[in-house]
């Protein structure tokens, strides 16, 4: 595994222990299909809820980790999530969000609810 990898791993563990803090129960990690892949699949008051994680070492001098979702990227994580919903039959309310992780002296964490659509 290379350091990015690590790092994203970590980043992915990170916000899955943030989000269990809040109430979050993590029912799915790294869930893949052709060629999406989520992060975490939460589910919290109800809602289903799927989540993309981005982490970045150091302070913001390539930018905030959320920035990383563009347009291209959230289109791919709704058809992923698409997938998971027919596979699993929900009818529920559905949910994307971005848990941003910035890595450094000290770890930042930021969630950012219903960030895209």
């Amino acid at each position: 595994m290379d350091d990015k990898q690590a790092t994203g791993k970590l980043g992915e563990k990170l916000a899955a222990e943030y989000l269990q803090q809040k109430g979050y129960e993590i029912i799915a990690s790294n869930y893949r299909h052709r060629r999406g892949e989520i992060d975490l699949i939460a589910q919290h008051e109800g809602v289903l809820i799927f989540v993309e994680v981005k982490t970045r070492k150091g302070g913001p001098a390539w930018g905030y980790p959320e920035e990383a979702v563009d347009a291209k990227k959230a289109r791919l994580i709704v058809a992923t999530a698409n997938a998971y919903i027919f596979e699993t039959d929900w009818h529920g309310e559905i949910r994307f969000d971005i848990v941003s992780v910035q890595l450094g002296i000290t770890t930042l964490i930021s969630h950012f609810e219903d960030a895209f659509y």
